[in-house]
């Protein structure tokens, strides 16, 4: 432990400390200052009184998608297969901008507390509260832990590049940091911290970016562009095209083209987030009105998209031309963007990108650590085990929890080695949920039943073909992971058409409360004083969204990589989708 120490001591700049330490003393102090705010009641340790600005809870969401396994992933990524490889994310720009123009409102009407309380106004009985406290269970414990253990995971990697500590030792700091003041503020402290952690961590890599583009290796943006001709043509492809890739010689179903369709074709409309998944959710409900909501999500895929993307792909490409091998951090390809600011940043600048690390771990594992407890509390332990006990008591209660799930979380960041493998793992382990779950909002013949159905099928099918896999010796694959999704499918639609719809007095009270879009002509002519709203313009501005934020995305990925007119032409079509959407969107909600 003494040379561990003395290595981290010396690895550092006493600068570099000190600005390490002033982060830290920051995020404390935020924390400290909301307890007392957060301390009222549930809604406020959980949905801040649903009080918070459209600027606040969007740059929030930014943070937490911000963590510290996102620029080594898509390093890791663009150094093996390349740019298109990042679609497997991209591709939620489709579903975001729905969720700006449809659920951002539907999701602040219906002010819940969690997701989860949606089931038990939407369904009905024993099959709604089932399914409220399963999900609950299972997404705040074995999905909840997946995610944080790589978050983890890439910060115990991240400490391991920079001071050569054992990851044990790094997994214990990375808890220890983040555990304190997520337990006492709730979300007020964990979106104040988000939004000071986001703005440090964005400005770290611009100027990482910035300082490895500018470096003798590279010689400056003219020579970056001049050295892009020295690695592989594949390793700059936005999209996948049927020759390109690798290995297309072992046929369709394991080349790149087939990824490649999957993520653009898929996995949006598939995924288990796709009416905006439980910590944007958590989000929308804490707004102050929808149309903060709107706003808010709105600047997240901006941001998300177009701002922060970029600074990760040059420095990961300027990686590949000064280190075409990942000798330099054991053969870890992700790791390698941790490598180049230990060996490229001097004093100053490298305590400013440790504090990047450092930021965008916090953000993260505290949202999933605040989300995750609010499942436990909201949706089992209050709904069914102690239901009429003080706020301060589940205030209380909720601290522990918080204190259980980190060390839970500790426990699943030592069997993750490859946080994009347990990226695309994740989306696997629910991916037949996705087209129910939207459903639900849109058809009143959904019932507690098809999504049940839904998520046991799922999970039972990624099982199934996890013992599958394993017993004949392969690797578990895209072509086996996409087999969960016609099956669910099948199931869930059978089962729907087999069970009783849900009562029309339910239905009536949620449609009420919402006002959805969509197939309700039971429900609405029960309750013809509520205007059913036309869809036909929410598809209009979902085009003109998604045109704003692609072309915005590639646009600035073409000017940087030397494509400038096409760049420039992509920005300019961005920019007016934009306007188009914002004026539109302006007028809707004025009225």
């Amino acid at each position: 432990m003494g040379s561990a120490l003395t290595s981290a001591l010396s690895t550092l700049s006493p600068l570099d400390w000190a600005i390490v330490a002033a982060y830290m003393i920051a995020s404390l102090v935020l924390g400290v200052y909301f307890t007392r705010r957060a301390s009222g009641s549930m809604s406020s340790y959980f949905v801040s009184d649903r009080n918070m600005s459209w600027w606040l809870l969007g740059t929030s969401m930014v943070a937490t998608t911000f963590a510290a396994d996102t620029p080594l992933a898509v390093t890791g990524w663009i150094r093996t297969e390349g740019i298109w490889k990042n679609w497997f994310w991209w591709n939620y720009v489709f579903s975001h901008v729905f969720i700006v123009l449809v659920f951002a409102r539907l999701w602040r009407r219906a002010e819940v507390i969690t997701d989860n309380e949606l089931n038990e106004i939407r369904y009905s009985g024993k099959p709604a509260a089932f399914l409220r406290g399963f999900k609950a269970f299972y997404y705040s414990t074995l999905f909840n832990f997946i995610v944080m253990g790589w978050v983890i995971s890439a910060m115990a990697k991240v400490l391991k590049i920079f001071f050569g500590v054992d990851t044990t030792v790094a997994i214990v700091i990375c808890i220890s940091i983040a555990f304190f003041y997520t337990m006492m503020s709730g979300l007020w402290g964990v979106a104040l911290t988000d939004f000071l952690q986001y703005f440090i961590a964005l400005t770290g890599t611009f100027v990482l970016a910035y300082v490895v583009i500018n470096s003798p290796e590279i010689g400056g943006f003219s020579g970056f562009l001049d050295k892009l001709n020295t690695i592989d043509a594949k390793h700059l492809a936005f999209i996948m095209t049927p020759s390109g890739g690798s290995p297309v010689s072992d046929g369709f179903l394991s080349s790149s083209f087939f990824t490649f369709l999957v993520y653009v074709t898929v996995i949006w409309w598939s995924s288990h987030n796709t009416d905006g998944g439980g910590y944007f959710i958590q989000r929308m409900c804490s707004a102050k009105n929808e149309r903060h909501s709107v706003a808010g999500t709105a600047w997240f895929a901006v941001n998300h998209y177009i701002i922060r993307l970029w600074p990760w792909v040059l420095v990961a490409l300027a990686s590949l031309i000064i280190y075409p091998s990942a000798d330099a951090a054991r053969g870890d390809d992700e790791a390698m963007y941790v490598v180049v600011i230990k060996n490229f940043l001097g004093p100053g600048l490298k305590g400013l990108l440790f504090v990047t690390f450092l930021a965008a771990f916090m953000s993260t594992l505290s949202t999933h650590l605040n989300w995750g407890a609010s499942y436990v509390m909201n949706d089992i332990y209050r709904r069914f085990i102690y239901k009429d006990a003080s706020e301060r008591h589940y205030i209380r209660v909720s601290r522990i929890c918080t204190l259980v799930l980190t060390v839970l979380a500790g426990y699943f960041a030592y069997h993750i080695d490859n946080i994009g493998k347990a990226w695309i793992f994740l989306w696997a382990m629910s991916a037949g949920i996705g087209l129910v779950i939207l459903l639900r909002w849109f058809w009143w013949r959904i019932n507690a039943w098809s999504e049940i159905s839904a998520l046991a099928s799922s999970l039972l099918a990624i099982l199934a073909l996890v013992i599958y896999t394993k017993s004949n010796g392969i690797p578990l694959e895209l072509k086996h992971q996409i087999l969960v999704i016609p099956v669910s499918l099948i199931i869930w639609i059978a089962v729907t058409f087999m069970t009783r719809p849900e009562p029309l007095e339910t239905l009536s009270d949620f449609y009420k409360r919402v006002r959805p879009w969509g197939w309700w002509k039971p429900v609405s002519d029960l309750n013809p004083e509520i205007e059913r709203p036309r869809f036909t313009p929410v598809v209009i501005n979902w085009i003109f969204g998604v045109c704003c934020i692609l072309f915005g995305m590639t646009g600035v990925g073409k000017v940087l990589l030397g494509s400038f007119f096409l760049g420039a032409a992509m920005i300019a079509v961005s920019l007016v989708s934009g306007l188009i959407v914002y004026s539109r969107l302006k007028r809707e909600l004025a009225d």
